[in-house]
Formats: C-alpha cells, structure tokens, sequence
C-alpha cells in the first residue's frame, strides 16, 4: 500500500438523506483534485451494485470508476503510491473498521472524502456514520426535496413493506421527506429512550 505522508491528510464527510446529491458532490470533489494534477482513488462497497458494480454514478448520471470493497481494510491493498485523494462513497454499508481506517489513511496525510447517509429508513443514526462524523475535519451535509411538501428533507423513507435493515433501491422503494413528513413504522423505531426520558415522555405527550 501506499505510505504517503507529506502534508497533512484531512477527512472530508458527505451526508444527508437519498437523492440529496452526495455521490454527485463526491464525483465534483475528486474531478477537481483530477484537475489539481492529483491521484485520486475511489472505492465503494461492493453489496452497492445498483447501477454499476465498478462505478459510483450520481442522481446527474455522472460517474467515476471504483474498486468494489468486502470490507473496509481492503483499501490498503490496493492503493497506490501517489494516490493523493481517498473518495469513499456509501460509507454507511461498510462496517465500524471503516472509521479507523479513513483516520489512519488522514493521518498519514490522505485527503480522503466519504459520502453516505446518515440516518437509516428509520431515522436512526446509521452504521459508521457516527463516528465518522465526530473524527471528520469538515461536515457537509446535504438536503433532498420533500416530495410531500418541497421543503428540505434530511430523512429517507422508505416507502415499500420490508423490515430489512439494508434493501437496495431507489424511488421504487424510498423518498425523501422532511421531518415533518417522516413517518415512523412504529414508535418503537425511533430513538431509544431510557426508563426516565420515556416516563417523562408518556407523562407529558405534548
């Protein structure tokens, strides 16, 4: 693997709900680092193969070519000596290793830029994403439409009957709503409470 360490690395974040445009914004960062005359590496989870098993492609229909991971400590291997620009998208499919990972690839002086959602279909905080949002040196968060009233969505719904924790799709099974609009399954689905908060909770339903 590559052993770059000139500079200093930095870790980059791009969250939000779906068809808010993170891939489309990860694609614009690494073809200005392309444009920069720097290397850039992008990978991906390889259980993402809705459009393309070696591209990440964005809601625009832009598109770069990706290694396919099965898990996060793979990206060692394959990078390159003079790789500069580490893009990961759909971040939120790899598991916890992913976070040391990206923090060890930033401090050896990587930049390196994830994309990926940040709460699940049930509004829940999602996978890695935690911790890769309380290590990162910049946070962009990004926001659909609403398609119940246009504003901005931070969260996805789904809207298909199915009680995977992971099911690939796109507008056949998932929209982007508002808080307003989101819709919980059950109440059991949001965050969990403790005995004290959820005593207040039902004590004062507002």
């Amino acid at each position: 693997m590559g052993i770059y360490r000139a500079g200093h690395g930095s870790l980059e974040v791009i969250c939000g709900p779906m068809f808010s445009g993170k891939t489309t914004e990860l694609i614009r960062r690494v073809a200005r680092a392309q444009i920069a005359k720097q290397r850039a590496q992008v990978f991906k989870p390889s259980i993402d193969s809705r459009y393309d098993s070696e591209k990440v492609v964005g809601h625009d229909s832009g598109c770069l070519k990706a290694t396919p991971l099965d898990r996060p400590t793979e990206i060692f291997r394959h990078l390159y000596d003079n790789t500069r620009l580490v893009a990961i998208d759909e971040v939120q499919f790899f598991d916890n290793d992913i976070v040391v990972v990206v923090n060890k690839l930033a401090c050896r002086g990587y930049r390196v830029v994830c994309a990926g959602l940040d709460l699940d279909y049930r509004g829940i905080p999602f996978g890695p994403l935690p911790g890769l949002l309380s290590i990162a040196d910049e946070v962009s968060k990004i926001h659909a439409i609403c398609t119940l009233c246009g504003a901005e969505a931070s969260r996805t719904q789904r809207i298909v009957d199915s009680g995977d924790a992971v099911l690939l799709g796109e507008k056949e099974a998932y929209e982007a709503r508002c808080r307003a609009h989101f819709e919980y399954f059950n109440e059991e689905e949001m965050l969990p409470l403790n005995e004290e908060i959820k005593a207040d909770w039902e004590a004062h339903p507002g």
